[in-house]
């Protein structure tokens, strides 16, 4: 299993992480391929948080991003945030927000370092990441 993200997509994000004094998040739209989630389009959300330690989309702007996605035949095949601070790796508020959306999550930290992950039952798996 692997995601498979742009390197100019995956600088963005870190980039935008590392300007953020909150937690940034958005979706990864794409394709999936058998086990390959295949990122062709990233597309920021509000924090309505406006939290350094939590996130939460903004539901009209997720509706939005998501519409626009599937008229271009695309579909959500991740969530990215950033961890200000700790590890990029799932907390337990990202493991509920996992279950209610099985795709694969990309954490960013603001030093550059990234994980994505995916929920399989109860436990969280580690995903490749193949930037190209």
């Amino acid at each position: 299993m692997r995601l498979i993200i742009r390197q100019v997509d995956l600088k963005e994000i870190i980039k935008m992480t590392e300007k953020s004094d909150v937690e940034i998040c958005g979706f990864l739209f794409g394709r999936r391929e058998g086990n390959d989630f295949i990122v062709k389009e990233i597309h920021f959300i509000p924090n309505r948080l406006n939290s350094p330690t939590a996130f939460e989309m903004e539901p009209l702007a997720m509706v939005k991003a998501i519409d626009g996605a599937e008229e271009r035949g695309l579909e959500v095949v991740g969530i990215f945030h950033s961890h200000l601070k700790c590890p990029p790796r799932p907390s337990g508020r990202d493991l509920r927000g996992m279950r209610l959306w099985p795709v694969v999550w990309l954490i960013v930290d603001e030093k550059g370092n990234y994980g994505a992950f995916v929920l399989e039952g109860d436990k969280i798996r580690e995903v490749g990441v193949e930037v190209v």
